[in-house]
């Protein structure tokens, strides 16, 4: 039984960990974009286009790593 219980304790920790990192990380991203934008506000087309693409690959990361900390947890 206190197995099962640290497995969630671990799987919840580490959902969290995940969840802060790609809030951050997103973050970041949009605040450089931002700067990017109001320095060169010709550029802003393609400025967007990158954030929102790199903003896609860290939500699958975040996603792969909260689907690894749940199936943790199951196991």
């Amino acid at each position: 039984m206190e197995s099962i219980a640290m497995a969630y304790l671990a799987a919840g920790i580490g959902s969290g960990i995940v969840a802060l990192g790609a809030g951050l990380g997103i973050g970041r991203l949009a605040a450089s974009a931002m700067e990017g934008s109001a320095r060169q506000p010709e550029a802003s087309g393609d400025i967007r286009t990158s954030m929102i693409i790199a903003a896609a690959l860290i939500e699958g990361v975040a996603l792969f790593g909260l689907v690894i900390c749940i199936l943790l947890a199951i196991k």
